[in-house]
């Protein structure tokens, strides 16, 4: 008998703290968006990655504006990082990263020369398996991703056409699977003439269990840091075409518990005035993209509860509305 999969709900809905239950994991918090800032804030997480170290993040389409900016993480590299590779995959559509040579080339452009960048399908692909998937046992990441001892998970946080929001869950769950296989079968029905047409909740459920795939492999060897800054409803891959940026630049979090760093940064966008996070909400919800939080909680990859550590004062535990109350209006 055919096994009956059924995507969850409420991916529209926010919960708020007090609604949530179980442990606490803890999450760093900076203000200092600044090379110095994001060194500050890899110093309390970093700890746990040895070896052969990758780094994570998405180095976006030829002159994308709202990338993470490359001198912060050359510093970061240079200085923490010695010997680290960043780390990539194709893209499932065609653009300026559809094939390794064309990926090459847009890297040349953006300036990601100081570091070797490694992309990681581009000699094939490997499965990992997955604990737990309703959708999937395993999943089809880039092959050179089974190199690496430990991974940094370094995220620039904004919205997403699809998802809803893109953050340390996105990065590794579309940004690890293989640009042909992994990445069809997280967006596409077999035999869909829409590459596209896994939407919402089903959607979100599919890249999370892409991403416990990435989180269960490194086990205790894998950190995550997340950059509120420039923060469109647009992902990176929309490169020069993102929406305008309206939502206020926030910080830095970091966390060992990819849940707690998702639903932090999810939190401070939340404690926000009204017209000032309006557009990313908005984002948010009507793609259902809360449901990503929502179903790590039930695949077991982390806690909702967190204490927010602010280390600019001394190491106090604050709140994302804390966080949040002397944001300024988006200038470029």
């Amino acid at each position: 008998m055919k096994k009956i999969r059924i995507p969850g709900t409420g991916g529209e809905r926010y919960i708020p703290y007090a609604d949530r239950t179980g442990a606490e994991s803890t999450v760093y918090f900076t203000a200092d968006l600044s090379a110095d800032g994001l060194e500050a804030i890899f110093d309390r997480v970093g700890a746990r990655l040895s070896g052969n170290i990758a780094v994570k993040l998405h180095t976006g389409e030829k002159n994308g504006p709202n990338i993470i900016p490359r001198p912060w993480v050359k510093q970061l590299m240079a200085d923490r990082l010695p010997g680290a590779s960043i780390v990539e995959t194709n893209t499932y559509y065609e653009g300026d990263r559809y094939t390794t040579e064309q990926h090459r080339e847009t890297l040349q452009v953006n300036g990601w020369t100081f570091c070797p960048v490694d992309i990681l399908d581009e000699e094939g692909t490997t499965m990992l398996p997955i604990q737990g998937g309703k959708w999937f046992t395993e999943m089809s990441v880039g092959g050179h991703l089974v190199n690496y001892d430990s991974l940094l998970v370094l995220t620039h946080f904004k919205g997403h056409t699809q998802g809803g929001f893109g953050g340390s869950g996105k990065n590794i769950g579309i940004g690890c699977a293989d640009g042909r296989i992994g990445k069809a079968m997280i967006h596409t029905t077999p035999g869909s003439d829409d590459m596209w047409d896994i939407a919402k909740e089903e959607f979100m459920e599919r890249m999370t269990e892409s991403a416990k795939s990435v989180v269960d492999y490194f086990g205790e060897h894998i950190v995550y840091i997340n950059v509120l800054r420039n923060m469109s409803v647009s992902c990176d891959c929309e490169g020069c075409a993102a929406m305008p940026v309206v939502t206020p630049n926030v910080g830095i979090v970091a966390s060992t518990d990819i849940l707690a760093a998702d639903q932090a940064s999810v939190d401070m966008v939340y404690a926000m005035k009204a017209h000032q996070h309006k557009d990313l909400v908005e984002r948010m919800e009507s793609r259902h993209g809360l449901r990503q939080l929502t179903y790590m909680k039930e695949l077991g990859m982390g806690n909702d509860r967190y204490q927010l550590i602010d280390i600019d004062h001394e190491d106090r535990r604050i709140s994302p509305a804390d966080a949040v109350r002397d944001v300024v209006p988006f200038q470029l």
